[in-house]
């Protein structure tokens, strides 16, 4: 799909931590009028309540999202709307309803239109079992009911381009890193506020480890994915909906080390808490060769430019308060 080809898109969960910033990012590429940001409950930020359309709507309610999108002609859409892995423990029956039953009714529409779908996995589709270096191919037996949900909607995606040839992609991400949003409520979040509390308290308790070591992300690199491969012709591909996706690896302590070398004085103290258990079932990295081979990716950020550029920006937006 060429950038300029007309779209008329639907971003789900757009209040959240990447439905934010990819509107955004979306209304750059696209006319803004074409990009609708559609939220449940949490507000829109500003610059995306005002940049351009929104559409206030609950994937669960199969009515009343199909009306959303037949009322803006939609007929592409990036599916964000999901509880993440600490809210799916505190409330697995939600997760299940929002994450599956939802991308469900949300596959349905884009069956019955004809629309083509970015639906993203997560990391935390792997389990104790999956290999330090997670491979493509491999068992996939996660330990929350968020990676439950993320290992069925992947096959459930595979399972509608195979059957009905709906045009439905995505990637695995891994814990994402941004300076635009607050932490979402997922695992790897400590590595978003650990920055904030450095510039604002000089010191951070992680609720992890400090040889806890994760597959992470800069979020302008997690942006870049999702457009490239939403880019990419769609006989390159030999997988669809599970792509993995790598940009840099390091430990909780690696990263305030990285911190410390830019904010003298920075302390980072430990103590992990019931998220360890869940970070402990992940991963340390994960071999990305099929994105690389079939559809070009490459990132942009290792630790020490997102690290940078991480304060950079968050320092110049204190400046502005």
């Amino acid at each position: 799909m060429s950038t300029r080809e007309q779209r008329r898109i639907l971003v789900t969960g757009a209040a959240g931590q990447i439905g934010t910033e990819l509107v955004l990012a979306l209304r750059e590429r696209f006319p803004t009028g074409d990009v609708v940001a559609m939220y449940r409950s949490s507000p829109l930020a500003p610059e995306v309540a005002e940049g351009g359309p929104s559409a206030k709507g609950d994937v669960t309610d199969a009515a009343g999202y199909a009306q959303a999108v037949a009322e803006h002609d939609i007929d592409t859409v990036y599916h964000l709307a999901a509880i993440l892995s600490v809210g799916g423990e505190a409330n697995p029956a939600l997760c299940y309803e929002v994450n599956l039953n939802g991308l469900r009714n949300v596959l349905e529409v884009a069956r019955e239109r004809g629309q083509r779908l970015f639906c993203p996995s997560s990391i935390a589709v792997f389990g104790p079992d999956t290999p330090a270096l997670a491979p493509q191919e491999t068992p996939l037996h996660p330990s929350t009911m968020y990676g439950v949900t993320k290992v069925a909607g992947e096959i459930l995606c595979d399972y509608y381009f195979q059957r009905y040839g709906v045009d439905v992609r995505g990637v695995r991400y891994p814990g994402l890193i941004s300076w635009q949003a607050a932490p979402g409520g997922g695992t790897t979040d400590y590595a978003i506020a650990i920055f904030h509390a450095a510039l604002r308290d000089g010191s951070y308790e992680c609720f992890v480890g400090p040889e806890t070591r994760l597959p992470m992300m800069y979020m302008p690199d997690a942006l870049k994915g999702t457009l490239d491969l939403m880019d990419a012709p769609l006989e390159a591909l030999q997988h669809h909906s599970d792509f993995n996706l790598d940009a840099m690896s390091f430990s909780a302590s690696e990263l305030a080390d990285a911190i410390a070398q830019r904010v003298p004085g920075f302390e980072c103290r430990y103590a992990p808490d019931a998220r360890q258990a869940i970070a402990d079932s992940w991963p340390d990295a994960v071999d990305d060769s099929a994105a690389r081979q079939e559809w070009g990716w490459a990132p942009r950020f290792g630790l020490a430019e997102m690290v940078g550029d991480m304060l950079e920006n968050l320092l110049r937006e204190q400046g502005a308060q």
